[in-house]
């Protein structure tokens, strides 16, 4: 058991404790750019990867049932990699699935005229 003087200053850290580093600024070091987002090597990678995972639960096939429907022109880049990345709602984090370089490409499609459910 800790001194109690310790224990305020144990609390303290745990509530103040930051994310770790790479869970803060992963939209800003993700590099959406216009060009990679428009680059078609990317489109094109992600659109392989969407047509291997991503369509199970959100292709025109699943509906209804496992995933809304997604208006990808509504979203920002970033909004869609962290999303992507660490989940949301009943959505399942993907970040232990896919590269960071993955995800983007993934963002790049989504964000690409080329991009059909």
């Amino acid at each position: 058991m800790p001194d109690k003087a310790l224990v305020p200053i144990l609390m303290a850290l745990m509530v103040l404790a930051p994310l770790p580093a790479s869970k803060v600024a992963v939209a800003d070091e993700t590099e959406l750019t216009e060009e990679f987002l428009s680059d078609p090597e990317n489109i094109r990678h992600g659109q392989e990867l969407w047509r291997q995972q991503c369509v199970k639960c959100h292709g025109r096939g699943s509906y209804p049932g496992k995933a809304p429907k997604l208006n990808p022109r509504r979203m920002a880049p970033d909004e869609i990699y962290l999303k992507t990345a660490y989940g949301f709602g009943r959505m399942p984090a993907w970040e232990d699935v896919f590269s960071d370089d993955e995800i983007m490409a993934i963002t790049a499609y989504m964000k690409s005229d080329r991009f059909s459910p």
